[in-house]
């Protein structure tokens, strides 16, 4: 059995071609983050909820709760 291919996103707040971003796919247990520099590399996988909790304090830094 294959695994679902994951669906890669930035930021809406990241231009298409820009190449200092990060990327997430989304699934209901994990979500995995890499560098859109270096796709094949690395990759973090956190709880929805460790996500949630980053986005988080990511806005509320930026005055955006």
């Amino acid at each position: 059995m294959n695994p679902t291919p994951l669906e890669w996103f930035k930021s809406s707040h990241s231009s298409a071609d820009g190449p200092d971003c990060v990327e997430v796919a989304i699934t209901p247990a994990t979500v995995h983050i890499r560098d859109s520099k270096n796709r094949d590399g690395a990759r973090l996988a956190v709880t929805p909820a460790s996500w949630l909790d980053f986005v988080g304090a990511m806005r509320a830094a930026e005055g955006r709760s």
